[in-house]
């Protein structure tokens, strides 16, 4: 709230215009405030004194909170797109890879390369998700590599990465750029690194923009180690480690079962058991953990542990922890918990690893009610804010890093679930008796849709004071149970009761949770109220927890720090804001503040240490807050002595670090008592509720550790449960309470009434003895005290629009207490002023007078649209008024109150602000008669209604408002119709003016009449301006107006003239100044431009050889600088483009690495800052303001290579970096239509433009002033608005350059679109269909367009990518839409950019038609300057400023010229430092525009880069466009020659002889030309690893020199329409293998070498080594595009089983580079045939040794070899043959035997 004026307006705004700015009346102790000002002024310290009366009397009341609906749960667009560029380094032989991105179920893949380990993809992938924010962030991103996936087979995994989206969303930008993603294996830990993966993530939301950095050629020195995918903080070494979560036991669950059966059986059984089957399902990083389920069982106790392994610091940031219902239809989430792992962790170095508890933590869901569908089942999910009390679950959670090496270690990293011993009693804290009591001293504004059946309202804590869950009796052992409305607790209590309450009889104290029923009595149309009159009903509940409260009172003191903190920080903003004097002093007060409570929270905070139940994050949390805040403290103390006048807005943001970090310190993760709901019953229905934590009002004898509203009356506004509450439902209130709330262990109550308004007598349920110590059951005051209310509504602005005309009729409704009063209906307006007074007389308060003046109830305005229907609500906002007592004086300093702007909060976003006074007056003895007459303005009568009386409404002067009327643009058609007759109506404060009629809209939307104006009384200070409204209306026949759009100014304070002052006046003193630029010595420049006033003089000499241009940069370190002959007719206008790319690459990680610096050094030490800075002069200290505005061509850093003249490249849109071009033509757009509820409103508002005014305003006092009278005296018709063109027509050629889009969004269905552009200008539309590139997310256009257009009919262009499709329609992916007639009439001369230099020949020739003298003798004329005069010597003088540059230039033939081209040049290119009508000239530029689709508003769908030229056709007609058409890449034949390989691994053993060998061949490949692999012949039976070749390949490629990539067209598939471009790094992979003749051949090694950089080969084999490839950093590097021949061995390698490198193999190789052309005149042979055929090798011949020597060969295969085998077969053999012999001859024998033979 813009006035969140707690008690502020207790002392009144009465003291003058410009108040003490230190004055805080919350709890500041004014000595110490004082002091901190430093020596005040008199009047403040008056003002003190009337104030310090007020301060600390009384602080019953605390503040409301104003936006009321929930955010948390409401479905919300995101994108992530995810690059995939390459992979490294992967665990695997001559593998396939494919990587897949997952995210939640989707899945997407990229294609697979054949046998590689660094595959290289760059594909682009893009997930559209419409879920709540915290569903988002908890998604799991999961990158994986897979191996060798087909239709078939799923593939084996390499080895993946996950980390969640918030993690991403958390970055700066919300992205990762170009990061490598370090895969491992999940099912095997010890394994270590699988690969990488290089990527680029982004996140975002809706209105997020991402800043692409741009794409520069990728040089392939990435270190990966230094560029892994990790948030700053996570070291790159992340290890193992094992989560283990520990679920004891579950208390409080709710009475329910979903399943219809259960109910039927019981209906029918009367069975009663416990009708829930809990278990606890734990999801983290992608993995699912579950209990065992306990049947039947409120009360569960499990005892079991979930095990994770996972990597440490986990990439996931929150666990979730859930009970859920087990149920054979589906399970049910009871409950759901997330653990931050931020929160319970520290990284520090003196930091902890996560812990947790053993603690309880409460789970808080849907209503407890039974019913079978829940209709707020999505907060037991944990989304949204949860309506009640569910259950509480005893966890802890510790963490050991595993040691991976050691061999006991389960190498898995599935979930495990293992019992654990059960948790002793106390190890959770003891058991206290706490009692909670309220009291309700009004409850209003209770919505009339609710109907008036009795109200009642109903407190609980935990399950305490609930009705449904019934009474249970105590267990003795757990000392505390969910039930507990009974009084059978009398056990428990005796013991714990205080000496006090030894008498009294405790068995009688039941408690009472609900106010009795009461019916609502009408307030007014919209509202009730219960009439509690002077009867406050109350409640109390007594309850049983653990005591756990030092950790609530340490998040007490905390936030006690941060809200002070936070306060003052508004208020230091508000005196910024109101420009009141000293916002350095109140600053201070703050901080010393800050410091303070610091120093106080280490004192307080380290009590009682030998608490039970304290956990080990509870003494790690305690050392690690006292650290941080006493850290906090000293930097306060540094930075309070460094805030000066100038650094006050820096400090600023510096404290609100501390303040986001106070927060995040405060929130404490381990629970202790649950939170306070208050629901509001009608009819026994639950309505609405209210949340109150616990730790708020939770009671300590120290006041700082006490809760902030505890013991006070807190207003609090009752909202609808879960969804209901999203939208416009959730922004009326439910009901208004003023309720004072106490919590406290019972044995402390003896103050709970201490707290409320004084003036009551206690009511007791009971008379008796012993009843004086039970509390009250209501409240009767005695005391009650008649005021009249006075409220002065003057006036509102910027409110919302909530009717179809883009207007509201807007009214105001008051409340206060229970009366309620409107303002008047203002029609047709959103910034109405009522000027009214309104009376609220009578109003009864109760309570003591004197705290009714420190602090009296607040006032609640709400502010409607009246309808013929219902009146629609439009936003609300608080106010506290000013109350003076009835012997009080009425004057100054606190009476009469000054008016003060009020925000209007509609929902969560603001919706205007209200310009009002309020003052609340007793009425004493006498009645009305003593009260201040009410005396308004006598010039005015309107009736009943009373208009703001004198001396508060303001003071008026005269203004005259100048109104410029331009013309009206791209108006669309309202009700159907077409706008044809269109006026402007300008209003302000009641008077105004109308423009001429624009005759025909079509033919000419300019209007006839420029200038008008209008004399008008606005208050003297400018804060309090009304705003101007701008209406266009639509003349139709028969004198009917139409309302077509409007446009409310807001702030007219940009259009208020004001004099030059006299002492800048002074420019035509006589004296010159020679402005010097010097060139720079090196980057650390922090502004090359001299601020000059008329005193100084300094001279500026441009240096021969950079004639005023741009230094170019430094090569990057490790590359040999190229110092080849430099040909200028090589370069094009691409060579300019990528130098100039690479130079804001450069200036980017400059700025990055100064903010990096700037911070480093605030945080050291912040007081170099002394010095006199003028406040707006750029910072200095090389911040670069991080606004590139501040950027002069200047400052760059050197470059040895040549100079290439270089254009700006800026990163965002053009007229981004100019202020719009609103220079002097102001642009306002026109709103029609009502505005949308969306979150953001801002994003609904595009749908509601209706076209565009354009125009301008100036406003001055009258009568003016002589030197305004001889500004204006040229043409006293213009007024203000002197030297601006005519708004004639004017006929223009218009020339687009596109050069190439980026990063664009998929528009079919393999992830890729078919780009190409369509431009629209008034009515020529071109569509360059035919052109469009195939497959491409990143397509280089370079296209150039011209089109005629004539200003101002064409003013909009409109430059849109579509996606070609074959069938159907063409898809829009962007577009983007530029106002070139702003460009064309600014003055920062945006027709044509100025080029570095000027040249008339070559890739950088001059392109405009006016010549440099030509321009600067126009710009001389127009702003009416003395010049320019060229004088000897190279010096041009213009107004007072000299300027020196060289004088010759060379022609084509190299002829020198003498000229003053270059003079002019630098005159225009410093055009900003010429004195009155200096700007800077718009360089030689590309700009880079955000693509969007109109369907999913606000998410850029990519970005384009261009620029426009336009040339008007008055003037000489332009030369032909520049060439930006993409280079063709050239055609080059890489031949390479395998000579010899050596010392390859010998794979096969010979079956003959035994010996160790391998059948070697090479086979070699380019990159991306897999297909076109070639393999030389095989050199059988090599024994030594030695293999002679002599063997060619050759491959054709085409290259381009600019990115270093290989260009390749091919078809992607069988099916594809067209051939698809792809661009690869140019890589050489060479493989060694080994033939086998009947299985498939073995893989040996190989190497890739990168054509642009590889090692050097080895002279010899033997120097040859596997550190040529791994230690690549002490090795030359060459290039084969600048050697183009180099011969030399190179190793091959490939992985052990320990996946470490091994060389296998040595390769002598020639690689010999040819372009096409020389290839062509000398053709070679491939393999070794004609042309230039290579001789055979002369190999050995062992290769057939065993034909030559059979004997030999036999001999070793019998008697070496296969000695024992040749034994065992012969030995069989003879076996055989006995056994065959014994068959043989048996039949015969016996035949023999049996006849006796």
């Amino acid at each position: 709230m813009k006035k969140s004026r707690g008690h502020k307006s207790d002392h009144g705004k009465g003291g003058g215009g410009d108040e003490a700015a230190i004055l805080e009346t919350e709890d500041l102790d004014f000595t110490g405030g004082m002091g901190g000002g430093g020596g005040l002024d008199p009047d403040t310290i008056s003002l003190a004194s009337v104030t310090a009366v007020t301060t600390n009397v009384s602080n019953k009341r605390s503040k409301p909170d104003i936006k009321m609906e929930p955010s948390a749960g409401r479905p919300v667009d995101y994108q992530v797109s995810v690059t995939i560029v390459e992979a490294r380094q992967l665990v695997g032989l001559n593998m396939d890879p494919v990587v897949c991105v997952e995210i939640g179920d989707d899945k997407k893949y990229t294609q697979m390369k054949e046998s590689t380990n660094c595959p290289y993809y760059n594909e682009y992938f893009v997930f559209d998700f419409h879920v709540p924010s915290d569903v988002m962030f908890d998604k799991i991103l999961k990158l994986s590599v897979i191996h060798s996936k087909n239709l078939l087979r799923s593939g084996t995994l390499v080895g993946s990465f996950k980390l969640d989206i918030g993690t991403v969303y958390s970055q700066p930008e919300h992205q990762f750029f170009h990061k490598w993603a370090l895969l491992s294996d999940p099912d095997d830990i010890t394994a270590g690194c699988k690969g990488y993966i290089k990527c680029d993530i982004a996140v975002v939301g809706k209105g997020d923009n991402i800043k692409t950095p741009h794409k520069a050629t990728e040089t392939d020195e990435d270190d990966i180690e230094g560029n892994l995918l990790l948030p700053e903080g996570v070291p790159a070494e992340r290890q193992w480690a094992r989560y283990y979560v520990k679920i004891y036991r579950a208390e409080g669950l709710p009475k329910m079962n979903t399943s219809i059966m259960a109910n039927v059986k019981k209906a029918f059984i009367g069975e009663n058991k416990d009708l829930v089957d809990p278990y606890v399902q734990i999801l983290f990083a992608g993995q699912r953990g579950k209990t065992s389920i306990q049947k039947s069982s409120y009360e569960p106790i499990w005892n079991e542990q979930i095990v994770f392994t996972e990597m440490f610091p986990p990439l996931c940031k929150r666990m979730k922890v859930q009970i859920r219902d087990s149920d054979k239809v589906n399970d049910v989430a009871l409950g759901t918990h997330f653990i931050d792992l931020r929160k319970i962790a520290n990284d520090g170095d003196k930091g902890f690893l996560p812990t947790l508890g053993p603690a309880w933590v409460n789970m808080y869901g849907s209503t407890r009610s039974y019913t079978i569908m829940d209709e707020h089942q999505d907060l037991n999910e944990g989304l949204g804010e949860g309506v009640s009390f569910r259950a509480r679950l005893l966890v802890s959670l510790c963490v050991e890093i595993l040691d991976t090496s050691s061999p006991e270690v389960m190498s898995s990293t599935e979930v495990k679930v293992e019992g654990v011993p059960k948790i002793s009693e106390s190890a959770t804290g003891k058991v206290e008796e706490f009692f909670l009591f309220g009291a309700f001293l009004e409850a209003t504004m209770i919505d009339r849709k609710i109907g008036d059946k009795p109200i009642c309202f109903e407190v609980t804590i935990g399950n305490y004071g609930s009705e449904i869950d019934g009474v249970t009796k105590l267990k003795s052992s757990s000392g505390k149970k969910s039930g507990g409305d009974g009084d059978e607790e009398e056990t428990e209590l005796i013991h714990g009761s205080s000496d006090e309450e030894e008498g009294d009889d405790d068995n009688d104290l039941v408690s009472v949770s609900t106010t009795p029923p009461m019916k609502p009595v009408i307030t007014d149309r919209n509202y009730f109220h219960l009439p509690y009159f002077e009867r406050k009903p109350c409640i109390y509940i007594k309850s049983w927890w653990q005591d756990q409260r030092r950790r609530l009172y340490n998040a007490n003191l905390i936030d006690n720090i941060a809200d002070k903190l936070e306060e003052g920080l508004n208020d230091v903003q508000e005196v910024i804001k109101t420009e009141k004097a000293y916002p350095e002093r109140r600053l201070r007060g703050v901080l010393e503040d800050l410091s303070n409570g610091c120093s106080q929270f280490l004192t307080l905070a380290n009590k009682d240490q030998n608490q039970t139940g304290r956990t080990k994050l509870d003494k790690e949390r305690l050392k690690s807050c006292m650290r941080e805040l006493e850290n906090l403290g000293q930097q306060a103390k540094t930075i309070r002595t460094q805030v000066k006048k100038n650094t006050v807005r820096d400090k600023i943001k510096l404290v609100q670090n501390f303040l986001h970090k106070l927060r995040f310190l405060a929130d404490e993760p381990q629970h202790s008592i649950p939170d306070i709901y208050i629901w509001m019953m009608s009819n026994n229905k639950r309505i609405a509720y209210a949340r109150v934590p616990s730790k708020d009002i939770l009671y300590s004898g120290v006041d700082e550790e006490t809760g902030k509203d505890c013991g006070k009356v807190k207003t609090i506004f009752l909202k609808l449960p879960g969804k209901k509450g999203f939208g416009a439902a959730g922004w009326t209130v439910q009901a208004k309470t003023e309720i004072y709330l106490w919590l406290g262990l019972n044995r402390q109550r003896k103050d709970f009434l201490s707290g409320l308004p004084n003036g009551f007598e206690e009511n007791k349920m009971l008379k008796g003895p012993g009843s004086q110590s039970a509390p009250p059951i209501s409240l009767t005051y005695m005391m009650k005290q008649i005021f009249q209310l006075r409220v002065h509504m003057y006036q509102a602005r910027s409110l919302f629009a909530a009717d179809s005309s883009g207007l509201s009729d807007p009214f105001a409704r008051v409340f206060f207490s229970t009366h309620s009063q409107v303002t008047e209906v203002l029609n047709e307006t959103l910034c109405p002023t009522w000027d009214q007074l309104m009376v609220f007389d009578n109003v009864e308060l109760f309570g003591e007078v004197g705290e009714l003046r420190d602090d009296p109830p607040i006032i609640v305005i709400e502010i409607y649209d009246q309808d013929t229907g219902k009146a629609e609500f439009m936003g609300r906002t608080f106010a506290k008024p000013i109350t003076k007592m009835a012997d009080e004086h009425y004057g100054p300093p606190r009476f009469p109150p000054q008016l003060e702007y009020y925000q209007i909060y509609r929902g969560n976003c603001t919706a205007g602000e209200m310009l009002a006074a309020f003052e609340l007056l007793q009425i004493g003895p006498h009645g009305k008669a003593d009260l201040p007459p009410i005396d308004g303005p006598t010039d005015m009568d309107r009736g009943p209604i009373l208009p703001v009386p004198l001396g508060i409404r303001p003071v008026l002067s005269k203004y005259r408002i100048e109104v410029l009327f331009w013309g009206l643009r791209d108006l669309k058609r309202v009700n159907l119709a077409a706008v044809d007759r269109p006026r402007v109506d300008i209003e302000c404060a009641g008077k105004g003016v109308q423009s001429s009629l624009i005759q025909n809209y079509k033919k000419n939307p300019n209007f006839g009449t420029l200038v008008k104006m209008f004399e008008v009384d606005l208050p003297e200070n400018e804060l309090l301006h009304p705003p101007l409204n701008i209406r266009v209306v639509d003349c139709r026949a028969f004198g009917r107006y139409t309302l077509v759009g409007n446009h409310a100014v807001t702030t007219l304070r940009k259009f208020i003239y004001r004099a030059a002052d006299k002492q800048a006046n002074n420019w035509n003193t006589q004296e010159e100044i020679i402005v010097n630029y010097e060139p720079e010595p090196s980057i650390k420049k922090m502004e090359t431009m001299v601020k000059l006033d008329s005193g100084s003089d300094a001279v500026v000499k441009i240096e021969e050889d950079d004639k005023g241009g741009k230094k170019k940069k430094r090569k990057k370190g490790g590359d040999e600088v190229e110092e080849e002959e430099f040909d200028e007719s090589m370069l094009d206008w691409w060579s300019k483009y990528f130098a100039s790319i690479e130079t804001l690459m450069e200036i980017l990680k400059a700025q990055e690495a100064a903010m990096a610096d700037a911070e480093e050094k605030e945080d050291q030490d912040i007081s170099a800052e002394g010095g006199e800075i003028k406040p707006d002069d750029p910072p200095v200290k090389g911040k670069k303001g991080k606004g590139k505005d501040k950027r002069r061509p200047g400052d760059m850093p050197e470059k040895k290579k040549h100079k290439l003249n270089e254009l700006q490249v800026y990163p965002k849109e053009l007229e981004k970096e100019f202020d719009n071009f609103e220079d002097w033509l102001h642009t306002f757009n026109l709103f029609r239509g009502k505005a949308g509820d969306d979150d953001d409103q801002n994003m609904a508002d595009e749908d509601r433009i209706i076209g565009k005014f354009k125009g301008s305003l100036c406003m001055y006092k009258v009568p003016v002033s002589d030197e305004m009278q001889r500004e204006m005296g040229f043409d006293s018709n213009m007024g203000m608005f002197q030297n601006i063109p005519t708004n004639d027509p004017i006929n223009v050629v218009v020339r687009v350059y596109i050069i190439r889009a980026t990063d664009l969004h998929p528009a079919d269905i393999n992830g890729k679109a078919d780009p190409y552009i369509a431009i629209k200008l008034g009515k020529s539309d071109i569509k360059d269909k035919e052109n469009y590139l195939s497959k491409q997310l990143n397509p280089i256009f370079g296209k150039s367009f011209d089109i005629e257009a004539t200003f101002p009919m064409d003013s909009t262009l409109t430059v849109s990518v579509y996606d070609w499709d074959l069938v159907g329609t063409d898809d829009l992916i962007g577009e983007t839409k530029l106002d070139l007639e702003n460009r064309y009439y600014s003055k920062h001369r945006a027709i044509c950019g100025l080029p570095s230099k000027y040249a008339v020949h070559g890739y950088n020739v001059w392109r405009d038609p006016l010549k440099p003298t030509q321009i600067l003798a126009k710009l001389c004329k127009e702003g009416k300057l003395d010049g320019p005069h060229y004088g000897p010597g190279g010096r041009v003088k213009v107004a007072n400023r000299i300027f020196m540059g060289p004088t010759e230039i060379e022609d084509e033939n190299g002829l020198k010229k003498q000229t003053d081209e270059h003079l002019a040049l630098t005159a225009l290119k410093h055009w900003e430092d010429i004195p009155r009508v200096g700007c800077k000239l718009i360089p030689e530029h590309v700009e880079t525009r955000p693509l969007l689709n109109p369907d999913k508003p606000g998410i850029e769908q990519g970005r384009i880069e261009m620029w426009v030229d336009m040339f008007p056709k008055d003037m000489p007609a332009p030369g032909p466009a520049i060439d930006i058409a993409p280079r063709k890449p050239k055609k080059f034949e890489l031949r390479v020659i395998i000579w010899n390989t050596d010392e390859v691994i010998l794979e096969d053993d010979d079956i003959f002889t035994g010996e160790k060998s391998s059948d070697i061949f090479v086979r070699g490949w380019l990159k991306g030309q897999q297909e076109d692999k070639q393999d030389t012949d095989v050199h059988y039976h090599s024994l030594t690893g030695e293999g002679l070749f002599n063997w060619r390949f050759i491959y054709p490629f085409d290259y381009l020199q600019a990115e270093e990539k290989i260009v390749i067209s091919k078809k992607e598939s069988m099916f594809a329409w067209d051939e698809t471009e792809y661009k690869i790094p140019a890589r050489l992979n060479l493989q060694v293998w080994d033939a086998d003749h009947f299985s498939a051949d073995d893989f040996l090694g190989a190497i890739e070498l990168d054509l642009n950089r590889f090692p050097r080969g080895a002279k010899t084999a033997k120097q040859c080594s596997i550190n040529m490839v791994l230690n690549e950093q002490d090795i030359p590097m060459v290039s084969i595009f600048k050697q183009r021949r180099i011969k030399g061995w190179w190793p091959f390698l490939a992985r052990d089983e320990n996946d470490e490198f091994e060389l296998t193999g040595k390769v002598e190789a020639e690689l010999q580079l040819m372009t096409a052309e020389e290839a062509e005149k000398n053709p070679v042979g491939e393999g070794r045939n004609e042309p230039e055929p290579l001789e055979k090798p002369n190999r050995p011949d062992t290769a057939f040794l065993w034909f030559l020597m059979p004997f030999k060969a036999i001999k070793n295969l019998i008697c070496n070899q296969y000695f024992w085998l040749t034994v065992k077969l012969v030995v069989a053999l003879l076996l055989v043959l006995i056994l065959g012999l014994f068959i043989y001859s048996m039949p015969g024998y016996m035949v023999k035997k049996l006849m006796g033979a």
